[in-house]
């Protein structure tokens, strides 16, 4: 017997199958909404960069420290004290002969570029050392402190800039003038007091200009 089914009927069934369908589709696509999120590739990232090291900065030139230090005196010993200037002193004395500098004020000016000469008593046989030297600031200050803690000032060996000191060792006179260029010495075992000493350095002095 052939079956007969009427429009409504028809219709009834299409509708349905048309439900399940539409569901199945929204289901697959409910399924694929869930899939996990594509993960970024690493040139995506955002992390920053390690910071570049810091240049060195630049180091500064350090500027020298003066050291003491003397320039060379441009005299000879008949230029600092002359002939006359020995014979006015004492018709007794001159050059001594193969001097060499053993008072510590000398050997000091040689170290700097200083100038020692030697005066002999031709009678008393005692020995005249005379020493210049030509100090920069730092060494004439250094000297100058020296003489003050060891001397006693000697006011009549020259006025300002000129000062002047005395004192005795071990049975040596000493004798230290400082002016604005030049540091003079004269020490001998006769020089028991700074006016034993006056006639020469003021000669000495005369040349140092």
């Amino acid at each position: 017997m052939t079956d007969t089914f009427s429009p409504s009927l028809l219709r009834s069934r299409r509708l349905r199958a048309g439900l399940v369908l539409a569901t199945g589709t929204l289901a697959l696509a409910a399924l694929t909404g869930c899939s996990p999120a594509a993960t970024p590739s690493a040139s995506g990232s955002s992390t920053p960069s390690a910071s570049a090291s810091a240049s060195p900065s630049a180091t500064a030139t350090p500027t020298p420290t003066p050291t003491p230090a003397g320039a060379a005196v441009a005299l000879t010993c008949d230029e600092v004290l002359t002939p006359n200037d020995v014979y006015e002193y004492n018709q007794n004395t001159g050059t001594a002969p193969d001097f060499t500098a053993t008072s510590e004020t000398a050997k000091t000016a040689l170290s700097y570029q200083g100038l020692a000469c030697g005066l002999l008593n031709q009678s008393s046989g005692e020995t005249i050392e005379i020493s210049v030297a030509q100090p920069n600031a730092v060494l004439m200050t250094s000297l100058t402190d020296q003489a003050i803690a060891s001397s006693n000032p000697v006011p009549t060996y020259g006025a300002a800039p000129v000062s002047g000191f005395f004192t005795t060792k071990a049975g040596i006179g000493e004798a230290q003038v400082f002016t604005a260029k030049y540091w003079v010495t004269l020490s001998s075992p006769g020089f028991v007091e700074p006016g034993d000493a006056e006639k020469l350095m003021s000669a000495a002095l005369s040349h140092l200009q």
